[in-house]
């Protein structure tokens, strides 16, 4: 059901805008997302082509699977009490990605590690001065939080509400 970005994006839309939507509203937020630009600029072949695909494809498998309530008469959407279940599997991390609380556990085990190392005397640690042990290992520390947070920015929702990141099929 979430193997299609375009019926990825329905999700997000929903979820930033509750209630009942229009095709039309929901195919001009789309195709705005997927060309990058504003609602406003978009040419009437982008309007069509998510309209479209919309309309045949995407809306009725997400009607059918209970995810969304289409009614194709009326044009309008509206998410149903089952599109919750999918909130877990639209969270926006990598298939190889680890628990940055992982990650900042063993980094603690190495920066230990290496502390220890050099109050017993191991070569080449005990050579260093002990500011620039501490400093080499807050400069660690410091490296990989500013990738952190990049990356938890990187994956957050932008102003106008498009998805960022996790989205490509």
């Amino acid at each position: 059901m979430l193997s299609n970005r375009r019926r990825r994006y329905v999700l997000y839309y929903f979820n930033r805008n509750p209630g009942p939507a229009s095709l039309r509203d929901l195919a001009e937020r789309i195709a705005a997302w997927e060309n990058d630009v504003e609602v406003a600029n978009l040419d009437y072949k982008q309007r069509k082509r998510v309209y479209t695909s919309l309309h045949q494809t995407h809306l009725p498998k997400l009607d059918e699977a209970g995810v969304v309530d289409y009614d194709r008469s009326a044009g309008t959407i509206t998410l149903a009490d089952r599109a919750t279940d999918l909130d877990v599997y639209l969270k926006l991390v990598d298939e190889h990605d680890i628990p940055w609380s992982d990650f900042y556990l063993g980094l603690s085990t190495v920066a230990s590690l290496f502390v220890a190392a050099a109050w017993l005397g191991v070569y080449p640690f005990s050579t260093l001065p002990d500011l620039a042990l501490a400093g080499g290992v807050l400069g660690l520390f410091t490296l990989f939080a500013g990738i952190h947070s990049r990356r938890a920015r990187r994956t957050r929702v932008d102003g106008d509400g498009a998805p960022t990141e996790g989205l490509d099929d």
